[in-house]
């Protein structure tokens, strides 16, 4: 039954792939922009405070997801 299946949906696919109508060629209007070769720059000497997190705890979550622990890591008996 899994092969008769498989079997119906590639024989579909490939169908459905034939009866696109691919012969159509669109039309795209183009646009016409300029280069701009003329740059300025806008400094901003306003004082801004930012936060920042500093983890301390021991078993914070940052700590605890990079230092996980796999099976190959594991020393095995020889």
């Amino acid at each position: 039954m899994k092969t008769i299946a498989t079997i119906f949906f590639i024989i579909f696919i490939g169908i459905t792939a034939q009866a696109q109508d691919t012969a159509k060629e669109q039309k795209v209007d183009t646009i016409e922009m300029t280069i701009v070769t003329v740059t300025t720059y806008e400094l901003n000497f306003e004082k801004t405070t930012e936060v920042a997190r500093l983890y301390k705890m021991k078993n914070a979550l940052i700590k605890k997801e990079l230092n996980f622990l796999t099976k190959a890591d594991k020393p095995k008996m020889a």
